[in-house]
Formats: C-alpha cells, sequence, structure tokens
C-alpha cells in the first residue's frame, strides 16, 4: 500500500540508477517503484547546479504515469540524501 499525504504519495528513499547530465534526467529505484522512476533535473531541489550521481541516496515524491520514456512512475520532487534535512523539506 502507498502512503499517501495532502501533497501526494508520501516521501520515498531510493538509490539513483543512472542520470544523463547532458540530456538531464534519469532513473530513480526503489521498491515502491518497480521499474525504476523517472526523473528530470527540474524536479531536483538543490542549491546551484542540479545534478544526480548514480549510486547515491535520495528522498523523492512521485507520481504513477502511463508511460514516461518507457518507465511507469515519474518524480514530482527529488531531494539529494535521505538525513534529516532531506525529511524535514518532505
Amino acid at each position: 500500500m502507498i502512503a499517501v499525504t495532502d501533497e501526494g504519495p508520501a516521501a520515498t528513499r531510493g538509490v539513483v540508477r543512472t542520470y544523463d547530465a547532458e540530456r538531464g534526467w534519469g532513473v530513480i529505484d526503489a521498491p515502491e517503484v518497480p521499474g525504476g522512476c523517472w526523473v528530470h533535473y527540474s524536479m531536483i531541489e538543490m542549491d546551484g547546479y542540479r545534478d544526480l550521481v548514480a549510486g547515491r541516496q535520495v528522498t523523492f515524491r512521485w507520481e504513477p504515469v502511463a508511460n514516461q520514456d518507457g518507465y511507469r512512475f515519474r518524480a514530482l520532487t527529488v531531494w539529494p540524501g535521505t538525513g534529516s534535512q532531506a525529511a524535514e523539506k518532505a
């Protein structure tokens, strides 16, 4: 079952599978998003240059979609890390 808040699905912790900075998108893996969750750079919440690194943990909100570049889930907001700062922002 998916936890839902007034803002949509609850924040989920995941790991960046891949991220192509030139194209501005990548994929996050988590049990809640089987097959991966597509993420666009504009959804990354951080100061300065928005970028993700494969293998790093993130906290993110997502939505199910019919098809986003071959993925069934799309990130709505992504916060690098999983610590208290990311959780507070989520």
